[in-house]
């Protein structure tokens, strides 16, 4: 896995980029574009990263992308077991890290001040048509590439 995985960061992260302006929203583009290194197929990975998009349900709450890569981090290094508290914790510190990460590098973590937009702004559930002027007005594929690359460097820097 390891040595596909380094061979193949720049192109999973353009893959993230690829999935988004094809039509998958922030969370599916990210998700799906790390999701074979856990044993997912595409269409699964796009079905538990559905929810996410337009920072969760489109509610402008958590930007959806960097939700992909907390959604990651559970297949990582999730805790299984109900009693291992030294596994949700580290589970828990590196979702914190990663958040940290996204945080720093965009300024937010919350969909709608990424997209400009008043925190109580109530927006339809209905997505919007991905024209020219949807990703001339949108930072979302940036949101992705981003998250992408965050991800691609935790697993290539992990020990």
């Amino acid at each position: 896995m390891e040595k596909t995985l380094l061979e193949n960061i720049d192109d999973r992260v353009a893959l993230a980029v690829e999935l988004f302006k094809s039509g998958f929203n922030c969370s599916q583009s990210v998700v799906a574009a790390f999701a074979d290194l856990y044993g997912y197929s595409r269409e699964e990975a796009l079905r538990m990263s559905a929810s996410f998009g337009g920072g969760i349900g489109r509610m402008r709450q958590t930007c959806g992308a960097a939700c992909g890569i907390f959604l990651l981090a559970g297949l990582e290094t999730g805790s299984t077991d109900p009693t291992d508290k030294a596994g949700k914790a580290a589970n828990y510190a590196l979702v914190q890290n990663l958040a940290a990460q996204f945080k720093a590098e965009n300024g937010s973590l919350i969909c709608a001040e990424l997209l400009g937009l008043a925190p109580d702004n109530a927006t339809p559930p209905t997505p919007e048509a991905r024209t020219e002027q949807y990703y001339a007005k949108r930072p979302c594929v940036k949101m992705v590439e981003t998250a992408a690359k965050i991800w691609a460097n935790y697993l290539k820097n992990r020990t």
